[in-house]
C-alpha cells in the first residue's frame, strides 16, 4: 500500500474530520510485560508520553517484542497514530505496524502498513495509507535485546467520521495594529473572500516589526489543524515566513506560545491547512505572527478546527 507518515493529524475531507479511534479500551496483549506496564495502557485514551505517569506499556528486553490490539470487528483502516514514550533512547526505530485478521505472526494475509523511522521522545506519529481491512493491529520490533514501549495506539477506520467545528468563529480576535475597515475580526467571519476591497480581510499597519494576529477561543481546546486564507488581489508573499503559535499564555501578546507550524508560502487567494507537530496542541490562544522588521500581516480567514479539552471518545456521537 501507499504509505505516508508524518508528525501530523489525519485529514480526509475538504472539511477535515475527527475519526473514531476504534482501538480505545479494546483488549490488548503483548509478548511480555516489563515495569508493570500492561498492554492495555496503550489503548486507555491517554496520550501522555511521560512513562513515569503510568499510561505507557513496556515489554521486557527480548528478541522481537510485539504488542497487539483486538478491535473485535474487522475494519477498513486507513490511519494509525502512535505516541512514543519520553525515553532518552528512541526504542521504536525499526518497528513495524501490521494489520490483518490473524494473530499468527507469519500469516501472509496480514499486511505491513508502515515501518517506524524515528519518533521524537514523547510525541505522536500519524501514519496514513490506503485502506487495509483487519481485526488485529500489531506493532512489532524486530531484533535482539529490544524493548517495545508504547504510550498510545489509535486506530482510525474509513467507516466513521465526526466533523470538527471551526471554533475560531466563536472567538474574539485582536491584532498588533489595524488599518481602517480591516479589523482582526474580519479574519474569523466565516468568509474566505480573498479580495481586500471586499472588506472581509484583516490588515495590520504596513512595515511594522513582528506584526501579529490572535484569536481567543474562550477556553482551552485541543487544536488539530488550522486553515489560513491568504490575500488574493496582491501581496501574497507578505505572509511568507509567518508562524502559527498556540498556547494558554498572553506573554508577548501570545507570541511566545509553542509553534504549531510555519507558513512557507500560500498562493494568492488560496487556503492552506497546517497541522500541529505532534498531532495536536492544547491552547486557548491561536496566533499568526511574522517575525522580522518591516512586515505587514493580512489575513482573509483563519479557521481553527478543535475540540475542547477533556473530550474523550465517549463524549462524541458517531
Amino acid at each position: 500500500p501507499t504509505v505516508s507518515w508524518f508528525l501530523l493529524p489525519v485529514c480526509v475531507h475538504l472539511l477535515c474530520s475527527l475519526l473514531q479511534n476504534v482501538a480505545w479500551k479494546k483488549e490488548a496483549v503483548q509478548s511480555s510485560q516489563g515495569n508493570w506496564a500492561a498492554a492495555g495502557r496503550a489503548v486507555d485514551g491517554n496520550t501522555d508520553g511521560r512513562f513515569h505517569k503510568g499510561s505507557c506499556t513496556s515489554t521486557e528486553e527480548e528478541s522481537d517484542p510485539w504488542w497487539r490490539v483486538d478491535l473485535q470487528n474487522a475494519y477498513k483502516i486507513n490511519a494509525i497514530t502512535i505516541t512514543q514514550s519520553d525515553s532518552s533512547e528512541n526504542l521504536l526505530i525499526g518497528g513495524e505496524i501490521w494489520i490483518g485478521n490473524s494473530i499468527e505472526a507469519n500469516d501472509t494475509k496480514n499486511v505491513r502498513c508502515a515501518v517506524i523511522a524515528d519518533i521524537p521522545a514523547g510525541l505522536t506519529f500519524h501514519f496514513s495509507f490506503n485502506a487495509i481491512e483487519g481485526r488485529y493491529v500489531t506493532v512489532r520490533l524486530p531484533g535482539v535485546l529490544k524493548t517495545l514501549r508504547l504510550c498510545e495506539v489509535e486506530v482510525f477506520p474509513t467507516d466513521y467520521v465526526h466533523p470538527l467545528p471551526n471554533v475560531a468563529m466563536k472567538g474574539g480576535a485582536a491584532q498588533s495594529s489595524t488599518l481602517p475597515f480591516a479589523a482582526a475580526s474580519r479574519a474569523v467571519d466565516g468568509r474566505r473572500d480573498s479580495f481586500y476591497s471586499a472588506g472581509f480581510c484583516s490588515h495590520t499597519a504596513e512595515n511594522e516589526a513582528g506584526p501579529w494576529w490572535r484569536v481567543d477561543l474562550r477556553r482551552t481546546h485541543i487544536v488539530r489543524f488550522v486553515k489560513v486564507t491568504n490575500r488574493g488581489d496582491c501581496c501574497a508573499e507578505r505572509l511568507d515566513g509567518a508562524e502559527i503559535r498556540i498556547g494558554n499564555s498572553l506573554e508577548n501578546n501570545g507570541n511566545n506560545n509553542p509553534r504549531c507550524a510555519s507558513i512557507s508560502h500560500i498562493r494568492a487567494g488560496k487556503t492552506n491547512t497546517y497541522h500541529c507537530a505532534g498531532g495536536s496542541m492544547d491552547g486557548r490562544f491561536v496566533n499568526v505572527v511574522i517575525p522580522g522588521e518591516r512586515k505587514t500581516l493580512t489575513l482573509c480567514e483563519v479557521e481553527v478546527y478543535a475540540t475542547p479539552t477533556g473530550t474523550t471518545p465517549s463524549d462524541l456521537t458517531y
